[in-house]
């Protein structure tokens, strides 16, 4: 109910960390959902039954290798992986360095290998050093670098 409400009523466009929370809110008549962690194999065949099953499941990738394994896993014919750059800007758990010159040419490849398979969507970072912050003003600090930081590789 708090995601409908959150969503207006669309039940569109609510991001999850989990893919049990993805098949929820599936369940429950999302149709376009973000997988908020880069895709693992692992549970690659469940991102595929999502991507299948729904309008749009996004997931976030932060490496060649999981380029590859999209890849390796095309969706049925009129579906492509829909990805969102993954970028750590600060709190050094998933994601490129909007500053390392790899995050660029992951970004190019993303976009340009295999646009009948992968399009790339944006780029994603998470405030998540926001974590250890102690007061509003610190938390507004981090979020102004990280906003800084996806727009200056966005412009790059």
């Amino acid at each position: 109910e708090g995601a409908a409400l959150a969503t207006g009523g669309s039940r569109r466009g609510i991001a999850v960390s989990t893919l049990a929370e993805a098949r929820f809110f599936a369940d429950g008549g999302f149709d376009d959902i973000l997988y908020a962690y880069p895709v693992a194999g692992v549970r690659l065949a469940e991102c595929a039954a999502l991507a299948e099953r729904l309008d749009a499941f996004h997931v976030l990738l932060d490496s060649a290798a999981g380029l590859a394994l999209l890849r390796a896993r095309p969706l049925r014919p009129g579906k492509r992986w829909l990805v969102w750059l993954k970028l750590d800007c600060g709190n050094r758990r998933v994601g490129v360095c909007p500053t390392d010159p790899g995050a660029l040419e992951l970004a190019r490849a993303i976009a340009q290998e295999a646009p009948h398979e992968v399009a790339l969507v944006g780029v994603y970072a998470h405030c998540g050093d926001t974590y250890h912050c102690a007061d509003v003003p610190a938390v507004q600090a981090v979020a102004r670098a990280t906003a800084a930081a996806v727009l200056d590789f966005v412009a790059a």
